[in-house]
Order: C-alpha cells, then sequence, then structure tokens
C-alpha cells in the first residue's frame, strides 16, 4: 500500500496483529515519506537506525504467535529533549550536539515495551525554552501546510512529523502549551496529561518540573489514549508522578450529559475572529449531542497574563538553572535564549505575587469543576503565523508574540489535563484546534469529548492531510 503513512496508530497496530500488515512494510513506507519530505521540513534530525532491526524482530513475533504488546510495530518518533540510549540527543543546542544518553526516558522506554518502534528524534528549539522550532544545530522546522509559517513549539519537530505522515505517533513535552500550540498550528493531535500522570524521568531540562508535562502527539484521539495507556505510572525516580490508575478509554462508550463551560474569548485577551467563531462551533457541535453548554467564568484566569506570570517565575528559576548548564559558553546559545539569560530578573515581592496568583487559580479551577465537567476553549488566539515573528496581529491589536500561550499557559501553572483537537481550517487554509480541559485525572472524559468533537468537526480527513 503505497499511503500506509496516512493511517493512524491504532490501525497500524491492529493490522499487524491481524497480519493484514508486516511492521517491516510499515517502517519502510514512513522511512520512504521522510526521505521524500524531511529535506523540506526538518522535522526529524536525528534518525534511529535500530528501527529496522526492531521492525524485523516484531515480524518474527507476529509469525510465531507470540504475545503482543499494543504498539507492536507502529514507529514513533521523539522530541530531541527526551532521552534515548546509544542515540545523540542535542536538546537544540550546540552545548550538547554530542551528547549520548546511556538509557532512555521512561517515556520512550515504556513505548517501547509496548512495541513501539523508534523511528528518529525530532527537531526543538534550544533547551525546549522558546515556542518556535529551530536552533543552531539543526535550523528552522517548516510548517507543512505552508513552509512560510510556524510549527509552535517546543514540540514543533514532531507536530510537523506527524502531520506530514513521516511518524504516526510522537512524545512531546509542554511547559508553556509545547505540545498544544504545535498540534493546533500543524493539525494534529496534543494531549498535556495532568501533572504526575507521565514520569518525566529523562526529560531535559530538569527545572520547573512541578509545571512540566510529557505527552502524546498523534493523528487520532484514540491514539493519544492508547498511548497515554501505556506511558501512564510512578517509575519511582520522579518524585511527582502519582500511583493511579490508567485512564479507561472507549471512544464509542455513551457518554451522560455532560457539563461543558464555554470560553470563545476575553478571557485570554484578543482572539481572531476565526478562532473565536471555530471554538464556538465546537460548543454548538456538543450541544447537539445533548451536552449542556454555556459561557463559563473563572476569575483568576480572567484577571491576569499569564505570559507575564510566567516571565516572573519561568524567568527566575529557568535562569539560575541553565546559568549553571552553560557555563560562560553564552555565546554559542540561539539568540532566543540568550535574550532570555539576559532579562532583568523580577524581584523577590513580584515572584511571591506571582505564586499567590497560581495558587488562586487553582482554587478557581477547583470551584469551576465542581459545576462543569469539561472546559472548551481556544489553544491558542491565532493560526501558525510567519516565522520568527516578534509581533503578531491579533484581531486588530499589535501584541508580542508570546500572547500566543496565554490560553494555554494557564494549564501548565496548575496541571489538569488538555487536550488540542483539530476541528476546522482557516480562510488561509491553516488548522485551527480547540482545546478541551478536565478535571485532574481524569482524562477519560477529555478524551471522549476529544473524540466526539473529532466525528463532528468541519473537516473530512483528507482535508487534514497538508498540501504536500
Amino acid at each position: 500500500m503505497s499511503e500506509l503513512y496516512w493511517l493512524d496508530a491504532t490501525e497500524l497496530a491492529q493490522r499487524i496483529r491481524a497480519r493484514e500488515l508486516s511492521p517491516v512494510e510499515v517502517l519502510r513506507a514512513h522511512r520512504e515519506r521522510a526521505e521524500a519530505l524531511n529535506p523540506k521540513l526538518n522535522a526529524i534530525v536525528t534518525p534511529i537506525d535500530e528501527a529496522e532491526a526492531l521492525a524485523r524482530e516484531a515480524e518474527a513475533a507476529v509469525l510465531r504467535g507470540d504475545e503482543l504488546g499494543p504498539l507492536l510495530g507502529v514507529p514513533f518518533t521523539i522530541k530531541d529533549s527526551l532521552d534515548t540510549a546509544g542515540v545523540r540527543t542535542t536538546r537544540g543546542s550546540r552545548l550538547f550536539a554530542d551528547h549520548i544518553p546511556g538509557e532512555d526516558a521512561v517515556a520512550v522506554a515504556r513505548l517501547r515495551a509496548a512495541g513501539a518502534i523508534p523511528l528518529g528524534k525530532t527537531n526543538l528549539p534550544e533547551f525546549a525554552f522558546w515556542w518556535e522550532t529551530g536552533n543552531l544545530v539543526f535550523g528552522t522546522t517548516v510548517n507543512p501546510w505552508n513552509p512560510e509559517r510556524t510549527t509552535g513549539g517546543s514540540s514543533g519537530g514532531e507536530a510537523a512529523a506527524i502531520a506530514a505522515g513521516l511518524s504516526p505517533l510522537g512524545l512531546g513535552s509542554d511547559l508553556g502549551g509545547s505540545i498544544r500550540l504545535p498540534a493546533h498550528y500543524c493539525g494534529v493531535v496534543g494531549l498535556k496529561p495532568t501533572h504526575g500522570r507521565v514520569p518525566l524521568t529523562g526529560h531535559w531540562p530538569e527545572v520547573l518540573l512541578r509545571f512540566m508535562h510529557v505527552g502524546p502527539m498523534a493523528r487520532s484521539v484514540r491514539d493519544a489514549a492508547l498511548a497515554l495507556s501505556v506511558l501512564s505510572g510512578p517509575d519511582g525516580r520522579d518524585w511527582y508522578s502519582v500511583p493511579v490508575a490508567a485512564p479507561a478509554f472507549g471512544e464509542e462508550e455513551a457518554m451522560p450529559p455532560l457539563r461543558v463551560g464555554l470560553l470563545a474569548e476575553n478571557a485570554f485577551g484578543p482572539v481572531d475572529p476565526e478562532i473565536a467563531a471555530t471554538v464556538r462551533r465546537a460548543a454548538a457541535a456538543l450541544a447537539g449531542l445533548g451536552f449542556e453548554v454555556g459561557p463559563a467564568s473563572i476569575p483568576a484566569l480572567e484577571r491576569n497574563d499569564w505570559n507575564l506570570l510566567t516571565l516572573v517565575l519561568y524567568g527566575a528559576e529557568g535562569r539560575a538553572y541553565f546559568e549553571s548548564v552553560v557555563r560562560g559558553r553564552r555565546a554559542e546559545l540561539h539568540p532566543a535564549l540568550q535574550r532570555r539569560l539576559t532579562a532583568p530578573l523580577a524581584p523577590l515581592e513580584d515572584y511571591l505575587a506571582a505564586e499567590a496568583e497560581v495558587e488562586a487559580l487553582r482554587r478557581d479551577l477547583a470551584a469551576f469543576f465542581v459545576e462543569h465537567d469539561v472546559l472548551l476553549c481556544l489553544t491558542t488566539p491565532v493560526v501558525a503565523h510567519a516565522h520568527e515573528a516578534a509581533e503578531i496581529e491579533i484581531a486588530g491589536r499589535v501584541l508580542p508574540a508570546r500572547a500566543i500561550m496565554r490560553a494555554t499557559i494557564p494549564f501548565d501553572l496548575t496541571g489538569p489535563p488538555a487536550l488540542t483537537v483539530p476541528f476546522a481550517l482557516s480562510s488561509e487554509r491553516l488548522p485551527i484546534g480547540v482545546q478541551v480541559v478536565g478535571r485532574r485525572f481524569d482524562e477519560a472524559t477529555v478524551l471522549r469529548v476529544g473524540a466526539a468533537l473529532e466525528r463532528l468537526r468541519d473537516l473530512s480527513a483528507g482535508e487534514l492531510r497538508p498540501p504536500l
């Protein structure tokens, strides 16, 4: 079959298990796709040579009738901030251009243990600390929908690889929207699990861990759910990982009439009218299923620009950490990171005030989820913008580019599960994703709502394929 690379991971796993597809031919299809397109996209930066041998082993296991892992034979890609044993892991930096870890990150090891085959490492900004994907080691990743537009960051290489058919499944990480923003810009599914659901062991940088998340990026919601079932659970080394059962997910399960709080605009500052209209259409689609949908209000969310608060929080903690890493080699850093490390630090009273606002937001979200089952909102206020934009125009207003994170950062700071699902294409034929946020550790509800939106979206499956 010439287009195996458009099948999702769940179908690939099912058809391999049924002996309808060979892991070797599945890997070959994705390798050939990458050979054809990756030179244009710059999404995969380090191929993993072991993949071919692993595909042959997977094929032999199927033929022997062995007990098979849930992802046996399915290729996956890995953001280059996650360790891979024996495979270069640059963290997007010249400082680590030759870094080769001795063991896999826990998330990588768990996908491998489930039978998935690591295909390659994907591009990211230096130290995974920027909202666009490019660095001085590999250069910039371009959006498969329009090479003049960004993939977002910091998991932009991963999103581009999945959107273009180079990989059906991948691992990203999220500190300010780094899974969900690229998913929105590139038209794929991105899940930031509840903080503590997936161990961070083997992900770098090891700072701001109380806000950091590792999670799956995929072609479908059911793929994100399947990957999460494999990734979930404590590993004994990540202090934050919590011993809770993996979420049970059945996309065809009947759902009770859920209570959906809607934030289409205003709460996150200016929003492009097409984005706001898409979120409202998604709300109407859920209302058509019998859900109780109504406008929501979350006071702490609405009274703060969370970008500014994270400049205070992330700036202070990140600066101290990275200064010890750089150790006099600042001239080798990407200009974006150099600016981060030279920005003035806020005084202590501002830092403490920012921490107090985060606590207030946690309380307000807890109160919201007493009255609602999920929050439906935008992922970001614009479609994919031009590369390296210092400013962006939103609804007639010119704002600093970091305004794109106003609807994602709050849920990194507070830790609930948040899912971005492609729902429409803009007038420029660029993807628009909507965001579903749920109670802590209630990924099952978030995923079921996401799957419903996936079925009801304004697109056909073919239209989600970028014009490559």
